[in-house]
């Protein structure tokens, strides 16, 4: 059949008639549109998703009441600023009601003629991009070990005796056929440890199956764990399910308190019995399939809340993995941070060797919400700003170090908690006293503070720089730190309690 005409009537496309906002709206990826003064003026339902927020209570509010941003660390604000386009940056961040978003984000100016009245912002969210894309569009490329698997357990970053010794527990439990459940904050590693215990288990030559339960909808999910029948539901066929297609193998099931508590039950029914029914068949399989499964918070909370059945977790958390947080893993930072810069030299051609000691400060201070993967966005955004230059500066981190800054004067008893018990440490006087060309301003009173915190806490210590850090509410490291920044000496306090 010969196709119309180019000016034929029925094949012009009038564009000022098609209805683009409900084409966004269709879109997996979120969008924003925001007016030239940051106000949102459309919120797709994907974005929705990703940020946990209705729609309606998030349009017409400015962006930086949204999210826990400002306007130097908001991409939207700063296109607006420079009528520049940022695009595909991996940029973490939080909304006020303290949601956690990991994503690759661009965002471009709207034009009207010469003049920019808004932006346009797509966000993809990290997690999904994770999964459905090849590894080698938005990380370094690893090779897959042949069963579905990219990492074993000497990929797994610290040398920590803390961090070992989970390792080591997970090392032993991929031994046995026992169920193990991963507890672990986002961004701490969960999926790398699953896959590691299945590259160490006797099932490893046989495909590894995982399943992020929080990412399927509720009424598919079902269908997904367990199979289908041809006639069961509209559009349903003999298909298996992940217990079937893991037989033999490992199945990870990811994020299972997103899992509903009905559905709980027939999981537990399956892993009770060792067989399996599809959806509408009343034929059972017998499978033999190891369970790695995985949640974000102490499961004991999640079954006071009702969001995980007690004889379920009995079942599924037969040895218990439990991830430290990476602000607990600060002995850990250089070499997660030599590791990051290694990888993303490689992979984006930089030449960067260091990072300031002023970044590691902010780093080691940092409590970390989105743990290594956080860590690892942040040190792959400097670097691309970096190019050639070989030290990693907080100049590189614009605008998303904002979320990073030291804590301020007012939150001084907060850093330093010792300072309650200890009493306000006496001020010295400064060296020379505030005139014109010398104002006693914000930065030297709060480093005047700081300084007086740390004398204190190594005069009550006797210069023990574990015990005066846990006192304020720091790492070792970082005391370490500001120790040679202030040019104490250790002895100085020892000798000075023995008296």
């Amino acid at each position: 059949m010969p196709f119309p005409e180019n000016n034929s009537p029925s094949v012009l496309l009038d564009i000022k008639s098609i209805d683009f906002l409900s084409v966004l709206n269709l879109l997996d990826d979120g969008v924003i549109i925001a007016d030239i003064k940051g106000n949102i003026l459309f919120y797709n339902i994907a974005q929705s998703i990703i940020d946990g927020l209705v729609p309606e209570e998030v349009i017409g509010l400015k962006v930086t009441d949204v999210y826990d941003l400002n306007n130097r660390s908001s991409m939207i604000m700063q296109v607006i600023y420079r009528h520049a386009a940022i695009k595909n940056r991996a940029f973490f961040y939080r909304t006020r009601k303290g949601n956690v978003a990991n994503t690759i984000t661009s965002v471009y100016p709207l034009f009207n003629g010469e003049i920019v009245n808004g932006v346009i912002c797509f966000v993809k969210d990290y997690e999904l991009l994770y999964r459905s894309t090849p590894m080698t569009s938005i990380t370094e490329s690893r090779p897959d070990l042949g069963n579905g698997t990219q990492y074993i357990f000497a990929d797994l970053i610290g040398s920590d005796p803390a961090f070992q010794r989970v390792v080591g527990t997970a090392r032993k439990a991929a031994s046995s056929s026992s169920p193990i459940m991963i507890q672990g904050e986002t961004g701490t590693g969960k999926e790398l440890f699953a896959q590691s215990i299945h590259n160490h288990s006797q099932r490893r030559k046989q495909k590894y199956v995982g399943i992020n339960c929080g990412a399927i909808p509720h009424d598919l999910l079902e269908g997904i764990l367990f199979g289908t029948t041809k006639g069961a539901f509209t559009g349903a066929l003999d298909k298996p399910g992940l217990f079937e297609i893991a037989h033999d193998s490992t199945l990870f099931l990811d994020e299972i308190l997103a899992m509903p508590v009905d559905l709980q039950a027939k999981l537990l029914r399956v892993l009770q019995e060792k067989r399996v029914r599809r959806v509408g068949s009343d034929k059972e399989i017998p499978v033999d399939v190891k369970i790695i499964s995985s949640v974000s918070q102490d499961p004991r909370i999640a079954i006071r809340e009702k969001r995980l059945r007690t004889d379920l977790f009995y079942r599924l958390g037969v040895v218990m993995v439990k991830l430290p947080p990476l602000r607990e893993r600060q002995d850990n930072m250089n070499e997660l941070i030599s590791h990051f810069i290694q990888k993303f030299n490689n992979s984006l051609g930089t030449n960067v060797n260091y990072i300031s000691e002023e970044v590691l400060e902010l780093f080691t201070s940092y409590q970390w919400p989105g743990n290594v993967r956080e860590l690892e966005h942040l040190i792959e955004g400097a670097m691309n700003m970096a190019g050639r230059e070989e030290t990693i500066g907080t100049e590189h981190f614009t605008p998303g170090l904002d979320c990073l800054e030291p804590l301020d004067f007012n939150s001084l008893t907060t850093a330093f908690p010792m300072m309650k018990t200890l009493g306000t440490p006496r001020l010295e006087e400064p060296a020379h006293a505030p005139g014109p060309d010398r104002p006693n301003n914000f930065a030297q009173t709060q480093a005047d503070w700081e300084k007086s915190a740390i004398r204190s806490a190594l005069t009550e210590t006797g210069g023990n720089v574990t015990k005066a850090a846990k006192n304020l509410g720091i790492s070792r490291q970082l005391l370490h730190y500001k120790i040679k920044k202030n040019k104490f000496f250790r002895t100085d306090f020892i000798l000075r309690s023995n008296i």
